[in-house]
């Protein structure tokens, strides 16, 4: 029997109040809440319900009744459809005052623990063309939205995609023409291709039938001015792969690290697969106050490379390095922050799950002539043990840099028993930080909170928060038992 089709309300005259979680803005119809992305606090409007829980609903806007005075005209032409820049309508001094309000609620909420004055937000000095990697997919028909497929007839042919995917939409490709995230010549390389592609009759992707030549385009461009390209194929073809190549090397002599890949796996993951250097050199650099970083293809680097620095310099300034401490630098990445810290520390010390990764920080080590790092590579839990600490030095001060996830609790078990003077919490998630912070709270104390916005236009944010170890703790084996 067919699934009766629920029968949701259309909401008239929603007033709405404010932003909320995951960036949606929100009103009230009666006593429940109503979620709505793409709104702004002041807009009224028609909202069509589709998804109705116990305490909350979900819409969209169908029509505005008013717009808010605090609403401004987005810039980019793909605004609402790519899924990116949701808050293109929100003046950016608004975004960084509900991204402040964001990590005050989820902190206090969430973690329940005494905490200090959230510093003021550091906003971005770029709120566009702010990002160093874009990854691009290829699809042999392109997405078309609600109001082209009303326009065109049903018969009509769908042209190929290069862009973004559609939001929970795997197999639906939006084709950008240009995208205001990444500096040049990252528009231009996008489109070129397509057009190279289109003329020279190469398939596009098909993720359905897992079949086409044209698969991904991941474009990397650096604070040095260096830019990376990496085109992925869906099969192994020589000749046209080589014209491809050919093309790109031809038309953008400013790539200076070409490459390809061929996928034929079901998943678009290229970490476990070989890349060959077409042309230039098989990495970039990315440059910070004075020290180099090597970006390989795989390498992950955060993709905000000035708010990268500013976020850098406040976990800094956070850890209070004297010259004598060992630091450990944990989910240290490709030791970015490890080799940051290193000149103003006795010892930094990096771990990372990733073996590739470390690979990089210890090459980064080398190429500043940096000799006071080591870095080892492990899960987290399994590698911070007792012997860990005993052969590298209790530490003095931990940053962790954890992914969305958070800490695991065996390894705050093991920082409770490492006792550090001092934690700096660098998190993209506040949520999982309260949680986190909130464990650590019977032996450390939160001191310092500061928030960084590494993507403008975005509900996102990082956090920093230093957390000092209480002075009249003493026991902490009673603290874990408890």
């Amino acid at each position: 029997m067919a699934r009766k089709k629920a029968n949701y309300p259309l909401i008239e005259a929603l007033e709405i109040e404010t932003v909320a979680a995951e960036g949606k803005a929100l009103g009230h119809y009666g006593e429940m809440v109503v979620f709505v992305p793409m709104a702004v606090p002041g807009d009224v409007v028609n909202v069509q319900i589709y998804s109705k829980r116990r305490r909350f609903m979900e819409g969209r806007i169908v029509d505005f009744v008013e717009k808010s005075p605090m609403r401004t005209a987005p810039v980019c032409r793909h605004y609402g459809v790519c899924g990116g820049c949701k808050w293109q309508h929100l003046p950016y001094a608004e975004q960084l005052r509900f991204k402040q309000e964001q990590v005050v609620d989820q902190l206090t909420r969430i973690g329940k623990i005494e905490l200090p004055p959230v510093e003021p937000i550091v906003g971005s000095e770029k709120i566009f063309f702010y990002r160093n990697k874009l990854e691009f997919t290829f699809c042999d028909k392109r997405y078309l939205t609600y109001e082209e497929i009303a326009s065109l007839p049903q018969d009509a042919p769908r042209e190929p995609a290069l862009g973004f995917h559609i939001p929970n939409m795997f197999d639906k490709v939006l084709d950008i023409e240009k995208c205001h995230l990444q500096p040049d010549p990252s528009n231009e390389i996008r489109n070129d291709l397509r057009e190279f592609c289109l003329d020279h009759g190469y398939s596009f992707y098909n993720v359905r039938e897992h079949s086409g030549l044209m698969r991904n385009l991941i474009v990397r461009t650096a604070s040095t001015g260096e830019t990376m390209a990496i085109v992925v194929f869906g099969r192994d073809e020589r000749r046209a792969i080589e014209k491809v190549m050919e093309r790109l090397a031809t038309r953008f002599p400013q790539i200076t690290s070409l490459m390809y890949v061929v996928n034929t796996k079901l998943n678009d993951t290229i970490g476990d697969l070989d890349i060959v250097r077409y042309a230039g050199e098989d990495h970039i650099y990315e440059q910070m106050e004075g020290l180099r970083f090597k970006i390989g293809p795989k390498s992950f680097y955060q993709t905000n490379s000035a708010q990268a620095y500013e976020l850098y310099k406040i976990a800094r300034e956070f850890a209070e390095l004297t010259g004598d401490e060992i630091v450990y630098d944990l989910y240290t990445g490709t030791g970015t922050i490890a080799n940051f810290v290193a000149g103003r520390c006795r010892k930094a010390v990096g771990v990372e799950y990733v073996p590739e990764a470390i690979e990089d920080a210890k090459i980064n080590s080398e190429i500043n002539g940096i000799a006071n790092t080591v870095f080892y590579a492990g899960d987290m839990k399994d590698v911070l043990d007792g012997e860990f600490v005993a052969a590298n030095g209790r530490p003095d001060v931990v940053i962790l840099d954890p992914p969305r996830a958070g800490v695991h609790e065996d390894v705050i078990r093991t920082l409770l028993r490492a006792a550090p003077s001092r934690i700096v919490y660098v998190s993209c998630n506040p949520a999982t930080q309260a949680r986190d912070i909130a464990l650590l709270n019977a032996a450390y104390r939160v001191t310092r909170i500061r928030p960084v916005d590494m993507f403008p236009h975005t509900h996102h944010v990082e956090n920093v928060v230093q957390l000092m170890r209480r002075s009249n703790v003493s026991d902490t084996e009673n603290i874990l038992q408890a």
